[in-house]
Formats: C-alpha cells, structure tokens, sequence
C-alpha cells in the first residue's frame, strides 16, 4: 500500500512542479538582475516611462504615464521577489520530493528484489552442492566448496535484511514527512498571499496620487456635465463655455441677424466645442462665425444633465407664467428665482443679463425677447419625464417663452446691478467693438434713427435670414419643436414701436396687490458692479423696500 502511494505522490508532485513552472513569468534558475530584465512588467514599465519622458510632465497623459510606470516598475519587483522565494521554497522541495527521494525509496526496492534474487540463488546452489556429495539431507555438506556457499549464502541472506531494513525505514520516514510535504503547499499559498498585500499597499498608495493629478487638471470636459461638478473642478463662478461665448458674442455677434435662431456649420460648431471642452478658444478665429457661438452656447445648455432653472423648481415656474396678473406673475417669477441654487442664480442672471444687452440691438439682429425667449427658453428649462420629449415640448413651450420672455424684458428689475461680462479677463473687453469683417462699425443702441439708418445703409448683410423668415417657425436644434412667434406679427411695426414694445421698461414693474407680502431678502450676493457705469435703483413698488440689494 505504501509502495502505491510512493507512486502516486511522484505523479503529483511532478505534475505541480510542472505546472507552478509554467506560472513562472521570469526566467528559472537565474540571479534577480537577469530575471527582471525578461520580465513583461519591467518592460511595460519601461515603456510607460519612456512615453512619459516623451509627452512630460505639462500634459496629464505625461503624468499618469509616469506614476503609473513607476507603480508598475514595483510591481515588477515585488514580483521577481515573490516567484525567488516560490521556486525556493516550493517548487525546488516539489521537485526533489518527485525526482529524488521518491525515486531513490523506488530503487531501494528495486535493489532489496535482486538481492533477495540473489539470496535465494546462494540457497540453490549450496542446496545442490549437498545432494551431489551424497549426504543425508538432516547432515551439514563439509568441505571447502560446501563451505564457501555456506558463506556466500548467509552473506547474501545478510545483504537482504541490510536491505529489507533500509528501505523499511525509508518507508516509514516518507510516510512521517508527509506533514512536511503538505507544508510545500501552505508555504505557496502564503507566499502568494504576502505578494498580493504588498502589491495592493503599492497600489493604493499610487492611486491616490493620480486622482489627485486628475482632480488638479483644470481642463476637463464641461459639455454634458453637472454644472455645480464643473465649477466646483475649474473653480469659477459662471461656467466657462457660458463666459467664452457670451464675451466673444458681446465683440462680434451683436448685430448679427438672427442669432440663436440661424444654424452654424456643423464642422465649426463640432470643432468650437471641442475648443471650449479643451478650455482653449481662437477668439479671432470665431469671430467672423457668431452663429457658431450661439450654437455651442445653445448646445452646452442642451446637454446640461439639468437644465439651467432646475427640475425642482420646474412646476413653480410653470405656476408662474400662467398667472394672468402681470403684477403677481412678475412677483412669482422672482420668488422662483430666489430659489435657485447660487450656481444656478449665478449663471441665469448672467446670461439674461446678456440676452437683454443683446435685444438691445433688435431692429437690426431681428432678435427681439420674445424671438430669443422662443429659440432658447427650451433650453433653458425642461421637465423631468420619461414620455416623448418632442409632444411634451410641443405641449410646454408657450410656456416656457413666457417665463423668459419676462426675465428678459425686466433683466434689471430681476437682477439689479450692472454686470461684468468678462468675469475672469482671459478675453478682449466686452465692449461693443467691432471684430468682424462684415460689419464697418458697431452702432451704439443709443444712436439715433437717422444715424442708424445711415450705418445700416454702409453694412453689408451677413446673415440669409430676411425679416419674412421670422414669421415662420423657430425650431428648436434637436428637439423638433416649432412654435411660431404669432406675438412679433402684431407688434410689427415701426422701429420706435417694436422697440418700445420688447426693451426693458424705463418705469418700474407695476406694483402687485397690497397684501402681497414683501420679497424676502435673497441670500445670493450680486456680484460687484462696474463702477464706470451707474447703476439703475431697484424698484420699489414690487414689495421690495428701496434701496434693498440681491
């Protein structure tokens, strides 16, 4: 039974020796400094650092690739380390256990049958040697050759149990160790357990390093991300594809016809917003395009995962615009926006504060508060539902051109105080200065109707759209939407007229009924107004005391 197991534990042991070999990555049988040259994760190491010293340390990539190749070129020791101590002390035991001492008790067996072959030969031939000299077989053969195999038989006899004895206690010595042979086995797996935890602390310590390198980066992607997510990483105030278009439409689109309405070239939108998400803008290059701006502004709060006036606050602004009251829907307008978030609050009030600047400048671009209300409103405030998006639109629209309409035509009763367009100064001044070709000079809003008249007769036309196209649909880029603007017929008339019809008012809002209550204080701060301009004093017949400020 024990000679069977002896087989047995050879073929396994062998088998495992074989198969532990195979799990070797570095070279067997060679010093440390050899192994790690062969080794694949010393040369993924290398490779990482040579792409590193190649791209440097100004660009992300160039960092991860060098925390990440000195990471790897640990690991790589730890794992020369790891298969040294595995082939020490387990698969060269594994292998002297199949190839030596299992073998060498298999020969001592081996040898005990041809000495007991032998013994009983000695016994044949000394058997024989009595007969032949015609003695009784109880008598002794005497003699010298009866002698001499007596001796050869008890020598051979002798050799046997020498024989017998050892491999017995070969036997029962493989038979002890097998405890030691099992211990081969706990030795691999707590060797491989020691790895692992070295190489999980190295990489736990690297990991923090590179999300810190990541977090640090300042020019991630803002298109399609939460907007408090991307303020909070670039460390702004207004988001910055909303200041980037916003200021370079303020030097060359705001006479130009049908902004937000007429579609850019698609190339040039797709290329702009790639330029916004790498935070790097031409802005001569997009000067000549205005309607590619308005499209990437268009697009960036299309793609917000929630739209700029929040789903919270969705259904109280809904509430609002169906007031029939102009004094208490204005009144409930604001109360929404008091409620925005401080991102939020931030970035509507900068923006309508931009669209106001820009219906300014209506009789020429066409673009009147309720026309930019209409082209983007819906992207400024959505419903959160699961159902066609193009029929609840269709449903909401006229709605939501009635929230924003208001916001625009009282931009300063809303949000007092004047505003600096270019809060962060990486641009040129948003002054009305003129960067496009098309136009020879940019008019002032204030010029009179026999000046403008003779500067619009000096520009050349840049936009296709003609004042017919603004009686038909505007659409929505991706919604399907089209709602027409049937308000802009009635009030189309002479410039005074529609003018005086969609610009902010000189008097202030009406007041609402006595027993509305007074607004509550807003704990939002305005942003410190510029002090080369004057600005207007709130109103004070809105519940608002005088002289109360945001």
């Amino acid at each position: 039974q024990v000679e069977k197991r002896l087989e047995l534990v050879k073929q396994v042991s062998h088998s495992t020796h074989k198969k532990l070999t195979a799990c070797l990555q570095g070279q067997q049988g060679v010093d440390a400094d050899k192994r790690s040259k062969k080794l694949p994760l010393t040369t993924l190491a290398q490779c990482l650092m040579e792409g590193s010293a190649v791209l440097g340390d100004d660009s992300l990539l160039g960092k991860m690739l060098r925390l990440c190749g000195e990471a790897e070129d640990k690991l790589a020791q730890e794992l020369i380390h790891f298969e040294l101590q595995v082939e020490r002390d387990v698969i060269e035991p594994l292998f002297v256990l199949a190839e030596v001492e299992i073998p060498n008790i298999q020969k001592q067996r081996k040898h005990l049958a041809k000495l007991v072959l032998d013994m009983d030969s000695s016994r044949t031939r000394w058997q024989q040697s009595a007969k032949s000299s015609g003695l009784a077989s109880n008598l002794q053969p005497s003699g010298a050759k009866a002698d001499a195999l007596r001796e050869e038989m008890e020598e051979a006899a002798n050799r046997v149990e020498i024989c017998r004895d050892q491999l017995s206690a070969d036997m029962y010595s493989f038979v002890a160790k097998e405890v030691d042979y099992a211990n081969y086995f706990q030795t691999l797996i707590e060797v491989q357990a020691e790895y692992h935890r070295k190489s999980l602390a190295l990489l736990q310590n690297v990991l923090p390093q590179i999300k810190a390198q990541q977090e640090a980066w300042m020019e991630k992607p803002s298109f399609g991300k939460p907007l408090e997510e991307h303020l909070a990483v670039s460390g702004r105030e207004i988001a910055f594809p909303v200041e980037a278009c916003v200021t370079m439409l303020l030097e060359c689109g705001m006479q130009e016809e049908g902004l937000f309405r007429v579609a850019p070239s698609a190339s040039k939108l797709k290329k702009l917003k790639a330029a916004l998400d790498c935070c790097v803008v031409d802005v001569q290059e997009y000067s000549a395009d205005p309607h590619a701006i308005a499209g990437a502004l268009k697009s960036y709060l299309r793609e917000l995962p929630e739209p700029l006036m929040t789903f919270e606050l969705y259904e109280e602004w809904i509430q609002a615009s169906n007031i029939p009251e102009q004094e208490k829907r204005l009144q409930a307008l604001w109360s929404a926006c008091e409620k925005l978030p401080k991102a939020n609050y931030n970035n509507i009030r900068y923006l309508i504060k931009f669209l106001a600047k820009l219906t300014e400048y209506q009789d020429t671009n066409k673009m009147t508060p309720s026309n930019v209300a209409i082209v983007l409103g819906p992207n400024l405030l959505w419903p959160l539902a699961d159902g066609n998006m193009t029929e609840m639109m269709t449903t909401v629209s006229l709605q939501i051109v009635g929230i924003i309409e208001p916001l625009i035509q009282h931009a300063d009763w809303f949000f007092p105080g004047d505003i600096e367009f270019n809060v962060t100064g990486n641009y040129g001044s948003p002054m009305h200065v003129n960067h496009n070709a098309n136009y020879s000079s940019m008019p002032s809003p204030d010029m009179d109707h026999a000046d403008r008249r003779q500067h619009d007769q000096a520009r050349r036309p840049l936009s296709v759209a003609t004042d017919n196209m603004m009686l038909e649909f505007y659409k929505k880029d991706g919604m399907g939407v089209r709602v027409m603007d049937t308000s802009w017929v009635a009030r189309r008339g002479t410039a005074v007229v529609r003018k005086a019809s969609s610009t902010p008012p000189a008097a202030q809002p009406p007041a609402p009924p006595a027993e509305l209550p007074a607004a509550p204080h807003s704990p939002i701060p305005e942003q410190s107004p510029d002090i080369s301009a004057t600005p207007s004093p709130p109103p004070t017949s809105f519940g608002f005391p005088p002289g109360t400020e945001r």
